[in-house]
């Protein structure tokens, strides 16, 4: 049986029928970068940072399938200075203070930024006026950190059953919202041990009482940059 492949970045890649562009290269130890994908859901394609060349034309390689004679273009400055200015839009549309932030080497938004070589956030920042719900015992939301990725949202809904969130209005209406009586998490159905707890890319949903469990200097990001390559040890 003929071995199907697609060429990414002038390198052949094998996929299997049905795999999608950022599964053939991730399966192939390619990393394309993303903030709302993730292997155990289906795909979104709501942040566009995935987005590649695909024989000329832009997709989104986390929807896209893989198909044969496809030449993908995913690191090229061109591709990388959309990426950036997508993650730079992200910062400025809401409140990422990442020096004060609990999420702060472990937070994907911000290890992205690193990986782009993003050094400023160009544009005008629009400091959103965001409620942040301190009401459940063990939870907090911090909606002046979220990205509107809807990765809690289909966790909620797809993993843990329950549907605690949803994203509410359009635009720069949007707004991340709870499904319970009282519209906050206190009365939510949310346990501090169900998949939607864990699984935001960056600080908007945190564990309390945790976040400075792994101190700062020996979190994910702080070892290794988010494409998997380590990070060159400080000789003191």
């Amino acid at each position: 049986m003929k071995t199907l492949s697609i060429v990414i970045d002038g390198q052949q890649v094998p996929f299997q029928q049905g795999q999608t562009i950022i599964e053939a290269a991730s399966a192939a130890g390619i990393y394309i970068p993303h903030l709302c994908y993730q292997p155990e859901f289906a795909p979104h394609g709501s942040c566009k940072v995935c987005a590649v060349k695909v024989n000329g034309r832009v997709c989104s390689a986390c929807t896209t399938p893989a198909s044969e004679g496809q030449v993908v273009d995913n690191n090229s400055d061109e591709i990388n200075a959309s990426r950036r200015s997508i993650t730079q839009m992200l910062f400025v549309e809401g409140n990422h203070l990442c020096p004060s932030c609990e999420k702060s080497g472990d937070c994907e938004l911000q290890a992205l930024a690193y990986h782009l070589k993003m050094f400023d956030a160009h544009f005008p920042h629009l400091f959103p006026q965001r409620e942040i719900d301190a009401s459940h015992d063990d939870i907090m939301l911090d909606r002046d950190r979220c990205i509107f990725c809807e990765l809690c949202v289909r966790a909620s809904r797809d993993v843990d059953q329950k549907n605690v969130f949803a994203i509410s209005g359009r635009g720069m209406e949007s707004e991340l919202i709870v499904n319970s009586p009282s519209g906050t998490l206190h009365d939510s159905d949310l346990d501090m041990n169900d998949k939607a707890a864990h699984v935001c890319p960056v600080g908007a949903i945190l564990i309390k009482r945790k976040a400075f469990d792994v101190p700062i200097g020996k979190r994910t990001y702080d070892k290794k940059s988010i494409d998997g390559t380590e990070l060159n040890k400080v000789e003191k």
